[in-house]
């Protein structure tokens, strides 16, 4: 066995120095969109970085068809936030309602206490919930421009210190309880909300869906029932009813420097589509994208110039980046589903395609 791992100094058990996993990526679109997060309509490229290939042809499809349409896709945000759910233990169930009480009484002084500690960082709500003695609070904070990782865990952490000194009989169980939930697939982030939650929407005429789909409004609707939402139902799909939102999601996280274990919960969203007398509206809404324009990751410089290129450069305080980026992010899976989905209402054909493009990509 040798001893030169290039992840390890000999004789530790700490990393060493970083080394290049090389991710292949390419700038795709552009794709049309406006809305929330967009002054105007615009005209935007999208990095994706991904090993499947196919992806990039793919969503280049789907940003085609926003193209077509004089206003493209539009992106509607519906709610941002952040979120850590802090544990504390109680001799009974009464000790710990009572405290649950006095902690939502004292919501303004808390938030004070957050805002003290963070130029960015808001205590917006208090979820609390009482399994037997064990107390948990739900902590939902504004986090700027950041996707708010560090920060809600920081401000949390001051929260249980003084939560803890109030003396009301608690004990201290955990910073992070799971009932956040971060990079897991659950329920309570759809229902009580976890990051941001955008929708991106376009009626496509009925000629560009018979010409560049080469489908029609009514099987491609009647595809995302049965698939979508039927498949998803046997499967046992929680809050999700979708074709492969990751694969968007992942391509866009990792030429972005997101935290792309957040495509766990990210991927939770659901594809919506209707017959409107034979053109096709067609939506995405992605309720938790935990994303954001600043904090680890965003240093390198690859991340920068990607961030620049899509007009993300500028003031980065006021979350009106992290909103334009969730929109992006969206558009990206809304121009992927429908691309796949229109594929998969043809016999044959997303198979023939990938083979088709995977073997001229590796006579290259």
């Amino acid at each position: 066995m040798t001893t030169d791992s290039p992840l390890r100094d000999p004789g530790t058990s700490t990393y060493s120095q970083e080394f290049p996993t090389g991710v292949p990526t390419r700038w795709v679109g552009p794709i049309r969109i406006g809305g929330d997060g967009f002054t105007t309509t615009e005209m935007i490229d999208i990095p994706l970085a991904t090993y499947e290939t196919p992806l990039w042809p793919s969503v280049g499809r789907g940003a085609k068809i926003s193209r077509l349409h004089e206003t493209g896709l539009q992106a509607t945000v519906h709610d941002q936030r952040m979120t850590r759910s802090i544990l504390l233990t109680a001799d009974s169930a009464r000790t710990a309602q009572r405290a649950a009480e006095v902690i939502d009484a004292r919501h303004q002084r808390l938030n004070e206490l957050v805002t003290a500690g963070s130029r960015y960082a808001k205590l917006i709500e208090i979820h609390p919930e009482i399994v037997g003695n064990l107390l948990f609070v739900r902590l939902a904070y504004t986090t700027g421009d950041a996707s708010g990782h560090n920060m809600v865990t920081a401000a949390s952490d001051a929260v249980l210190s003084e939560i803890l000194s109030w003396d009301l009989g608690l004990g201290y169980g955990s910073v992070s309880g799971n009932f956040c939930t971060d990079k897991k697939a659950t329920a309570v982030n759809g229902v009580l909300g976890r990051g941001i939650s955008v929708t991106v929407e376009m009626v496509i005429d009925r000629d560009v869906v018979e010409k560049n789909l080469r489908t029609t409004a009514e099987q491609l609707t009647q595809l995302v029932v049965q698939k979508n939402y039927v498949g998803s139902t046997i499967a046992g799909a929680i809050r999700s009813a979708n074709a492969h939102f990751a694969n968007m999601l992942l391509a866009f996280y990792l030429a972005t420097g997101q935290d792309a274990a957040n495509i766990v919960e990210g991927s939770q969203g659901f594809a919506y589509a209707e017959n409107r007398d034979g053109d096709l509206y067609f939506s995405v809404s992605l309720p938790h994208l935990v994303v954001g324009t600043v904090g680890n990751g965003k240093h390198l410089p690859h991340v920068q110039q990607a961030m620049a290129r899509m007009g993300l450069n500028e003031h980065r305080e006021t979350g009106e980046n992290s909103r334009r980026l969730a929109g992006l992010i969206a558009a990206s899976v809304w121009c992927g589903e429908l691309s796949l989905l229109a594929a998969q209402t043809n016999p044959g054909e997303l198979m023939n395609t990938h083979r088709a493009f995977e073997r001229n990509q590796q006579q290259r």
